[in-house]
């Protein structure tokens, strides 16, 4: 089959074993911007209310897409294919549109991040060079399909984690953080809760993507939950400590603060690499959902080849980095809702040749999904001050379930 191919896969292709899909959901959430998230919390915490905000939300948002990824093993389809069931062809090519503009951003800034430090670190060539050479890199790797990823993985993993047992290192032998006194205003916690769970739900549309290619469902689920939930509970709170210990949320100045050097450079590089060649696929799967006429290798490239130029120009976007974070968790929250609905607790029997007979030329919406979508978005941004995150997902899921059932 093609590396990026929206049509099922047979049993015969379920090769992945879950270690495989451990290590590449592992090297999609070693990234300096999970290192980011953690130095994005409100500056008001207390060590408890930080490192508690982290817990709870990253054990939440991983189990998400966690509890999702079964549902690829079994129906062996790409998760932009799988979502029809719940929104309709659509409304699955609207979400496919989100994540195709939303992802653009993700590679961008892991390209300029991983380039500014490298360049910094290792004084060799420039950040241009280092972002659209790592952009490249990570465009031939999804030209290779799953098969290469696993390979690359199985190399780069056990790098990230030398890489970031270094880091963890220099952050416990940094000097003695001062901690705010408290107390910590109930409206930052809810915000730290919906920024630390939002990049969690970020990973939530790749439920399907790569767990797909292993055969045992259960496997699948615990390993996508372990591969994001272990990920972030190491790295979210190295980047709050790094923060505090630089007195900067910037990535270079946090590294440099902690005296990392090479280090630093290579955790960053090889992070940017294997994160963004997730990126990439998820991207070109949205792609040829929205122009299926298009060949896979062609819109790989058009997404590396996009991302690297942005990267040359998104290093202002860190500013805005929880803001896009939360916007991004008011859609995606919602949609997980949505999925969890339809397959875990209604079970609606799902075919797969049905989610591909949508006649050409049609465009059909499932009215359930679309409207609990929409309110979950509404809830998402009406309940902010207390933590938009729960009473979103449980609005879809409400909303979602008493429309169908009345359906």
């Amino acid at each position: 089959m093609q590396p990026v191919d929206l049509d099922p896969i047979g049993a015969k292709d379920q090769t992945s074993s879950p270690l495989d899909l451990f290590l590449i959901f592992v090297g999609a959430n070693i990234v300096a911007t999970t290192l980011q998230v953690g130095a994005s919390l409100p500056p008001t915490f207390t060590a408890l209310a930080a490192f508690g905000t982290i817990v709870v939300g990253v054990i939440g948002g991983s189990l998400l897409t966690g509890l999702l990824a079964p549902v690829g093993s079994r129906l062996r389809v790409p998760s932009i294919v799988a979502t029809r069931a719940a929104l309709g062809v659509s409304g699955a090519q609207a979400l496919a549109l989100l994540l195709f503009v939303t992802n653009f951003a993700w590679i961008a800034l892991n390209n300029v991040i991983a380039a500014s430090i490298t360049a910094t670190m290792t004084g060799v060539g420039t950040t241009t060079m280092w972002s659209v050479g790592l952009g490249l890199a990570a465009t031939l790797i999804v030209l290779g399909g799953p098969r290469v990823a696993a390979i690359v993985d199985r190399v780069a993993v056990p790098v990230l984690l030398a890489a970031g047992a270094v880091f963890t290192i220099a952050v416990l032998r940094a000097p003695q953080v001062n901690w705010p006194a408290g107390p910590v205003p109930a409206g930052d916690i809810a915000r730290g809760l919906d920024i630390v769970i939002g990049y969690q739900a970020s990973w939530l549309l790749m439920f399907a993507d790569y767990p797909r290619f292993v055969k045992s469902p259960r496997a699948a689920g615990w390993s996508v939950f372990l591969g994001l939930a272990l990920t972030s509970l190491w790295f979210m709170p190295l980047g709050l400590v790094a923060s505090m210990v630089a007195g900067s949320s910037d990535p270079g100045v946090m590294v440099s603060a902690l005296g990392l050097g090479m280090w630093g450079a290579l955790l960053v590089a090889t992070a940017a690499l294997t994160t963004n060649f997730v990126n990439i696929y998820m991207s070109a799967l949205a792609l040829k959902s929205l122009r299926p006429t298009l060949s896979g290798p062609t819109g790989v490239w058009l997404i590396g080849g996009i991302g690297a130029a942005l990267g040359l120009f998104s290093m202002g976007w860190l500013e805005q980095f929880a803001s896009f974070t939360l916007i991004l968790a008011s859609c995606l929250v919602p949609v997980g809702g949505l999925l969890l609905s339809h397959f875990l607790v209604l079970r609606v029997p799902t075919s797969v040749p049905d989610l591909y007979a949508t006649p050409a030329g049609t465009r059909t919406w499932s009215t359930p999904g679309l409207v609990a979508w929409i309110a979950g978005v509404i809830v998402f941004h009406v309940s902010a001050s207390i933590g938009g995150t729960l009473p979103s997902l449980m609005t879809t899921m409400g909303v979602y379930v008493v429309l169908m059932r009345r359906r």
